[in-house]
């Protein structure tokens, strides 16, 4: 298991033991089916809130390619999500172009190291809604 698997281990256990708490960052768990192995993977991201809805941001700090959750949610957009001690299902779609950049940019706005880790890569990063699912009636 790499150290950066062991660190969202610590801070996933840290989230549930709180209560869906953590610190002064804004923090769910996101819960993915894998895109090969079809096996569920839980990952901690910072989120924004956007109405009823959450924006993650694709970053991996800055990493040259998109992390795997992403392309998880990609194949398979119907994921879990653990926020302020309630978990619940959620659609989750890439934002397009002009939402991305006002979504980015709040985001960016709050914590400045997500416009650091823009400028160093090429790639565009991606910013993911995720829409609570309603349940229907029988």
């Amino acid at each position: 298991m790499t150290s950066w698997n062991e660190h969202n281990l610590g801070v996933i256990e840290q989230f549930r033991a709180k209560g869906g708490r953590d610190g002064a960052r804004p923090l769910l768990l996101l819960t993915t089916t894998g895109a090969k192995s079809g096996r569920p993977h839980t990952t901690p991201l910072m989120y924004l809130a956007d109405g009823d809805r959450f924006a993650v941001i694709a970053s991996k700090g800055g990493a040259a390619n998109h992390p795997d959750w992403y392309w998880n949610l990609v194949a398979n957009p119907s994921v879990r999500v653990e926020v302020g001690g309630e978990s619940f299902e959620t659609q989750a779609r890439v934002a397009e172009p002009e939402e991305r950049d006002r979504l980015f940019a709040l985001q960016a706005e709050r914590y400045p190291f997500f416009a650091g880790y823009q400028k160093k890569v090429k790639r565009r990063i991606p910013v993911v809604v995720l829409q609570r699912r309603t349940r229907q009636s029988p």
